[in-house]
């Protein structure tokens, strides 16, 4: 019950190259340019990417994620009222409303309004979407929390495959955020009547906690569960930043840095998101028989090496699989963090997922203008050593996973 989500945004032709050189070289961008990008809605097309260039642009989408940062401890107090399963689909639906909003928006405040109002809004969905799932995982006995993930992937994949489709045959923007919004919503309301059956009054009311309840769950608990809770939060930060990568960066590197036509460069996003759909609909089984723990080792090395390559060897090919391999070697991170912090012990069922789901957020806060920054700087090309670095971090802080033999995590032995 994953909202699909179609992301455009504006893309500076290549000669104007606002992030393939550093602010000293750069040229002013025009007004008016498209392109695929997958990333919330579209920058207005009378504000597009200002001169100050990719940090400007890396703040804006900011205001995607920092509404779900503000909003992400509501999801409890709905969850509990109205069911996981009507959460998510309302905040599917007022997702699509604020990415609408914010691709009609004649201002780039109102745009980032728009995004502020999708973020808050995504955040819940998110929340419910798991706690949902996870009921269904305890019902079904084994692990399948990773193929609800794959159609994200799926829904990503779809998204970004709509926005080449509409650049290449200039479909205006708004046409476009329409279209999705009426077929998405339409989708998501089909999919209500697909959930579980009433509620479960124990598993939905243990599924999510609130911020009062989080707080004082937080000074019962020792230090070497506050550890564990801090590494699942890098290891699903780790995941988000390359998942941003590709939301926000994959397109416009591939054709300002690497001069790829605008069609070809969004298969960046769409490889990323395709390989991870993959990596999803195999990690509950590679779960089961290597581990939470070797699986994250194994995807932290892939995204390491794969984007490594492919940001030393700067061709569009070998940047592409680069890409691929990012998102297949991540596909297993935040389903894992998830679940092992629905588990932890010394917590309220469900405070640790909520915990781990609003923190989460930050990745997607801190990465847009901290590669943003980068990029104004040094170029994008060096910005983007975020993901392999992202890699590193989910190897360093996997052993508090569970192994091949041990389902609990780490802070439960």
């Amino acid at each position: 019950m994953t909202p699909i989500r179609s992301y455009t945004c504006l893309v500076p032709p290549p000669s104007t190259r606002p992030c393939a050189e550093p602010a000293s070289r750069r040229a002013a961008v025009p007004d008016e340019r498209r392109a695929v990008r997958q990333h919330p809605a579209a920058l207005p097309r009378d504000q597009s990417i200002p001169r100050s260039g990719c940090r400007a642009y890396g703040l804006a989408i900011a205001a995607f994620p920092a509404g779900a940062i503000i909003a992400g401890l509501a999801a409890a107090m709905f969850i509990r009222r109205f069911g996981s399963a009507k959460v998510a689909v309302a905040g599917t639906i007022l997702t699509s409303l604020g990415i609408l909003a914010a691709g009609l928006s004649p201002h780039v405040l109102l745009f980032a309004l728009g995004l502020l109002v999708g973020g808050a809004a995504d955040a819940i969905t998110d929340v419910a979407q798991n706690a949902h799932g996870l009921r269904v995982q305890r019902g079904y006995g084994r692990s399948i929390i990773n193929s609800f993930h794959a159609t994200w992937s799926i829904g990503a994949v779809l998204g970004g495959s709509m926005a080449a489709v509409a650049i290449a045959t200039g479909l205006p923007i708004g046409i476009h955020l329409i279209i999705s919004a009426v077929i998405f919503c339409v989708v998501s309301l089909i999919a209500l009547r697909l959930c579980l059956p009433g509620r479960d009054e124990v598993t939905e009311e243990e599924a999510v906690a609130g911020g009062a309840e989080i707080s004082g769950a937080l000074v019962r608990i020792g230090a070497k569960t506050v550890f564990v809770i801090v590494a699942l939060v890098l290891i699903s930060i780790a995941g988000a930043v390359v998942e941003d990568a590709g939301m926000s960066w994959a397109t416009l590197y591939l054709s300002d840095s690497l001069d790829a036509p605008i069609v070809i460069a969004a298969t960046g996003y769409i490889a990323l998101v395709g390989a991870q759909f993959i990596g999803r609909i195999i990690g509950d089984r590679m779960v089961d028989v290597f581990g939470q723990r070797n699986v994250a080792r194994a995807g932290g090395l892939i995204i390491a090496v794969g984007m490594g390559l492919a940001l030393a060897f700067p061709t569009v090919p070998i940047t592409i699989l680069g890409f691929a391999l990012a998102g297949f070697g991540s596909a297993t991170l935040i389903p894992a963090a998830m679940q092992a912090a629905d588990a932890l012990p010394g917590l309220r069922h469900g405070a640790g997922l909520t915990i781990v789901s609003w923190l989460l957020r930050l990745g997607f806060l801190l990465s847009p203008p901290f590669v943003g920054f980068i990029a104004d700087n040094a170029g994008l090309r060096a910005g983007l050593i975020v993901v392999p670095v992202a890699g590193v971090v989910a190897i360093a802080f996997a052993g508090v996973l569970a192994g091949q033999r041990d389902r609990t995590p780490a802070s439960d032995r």
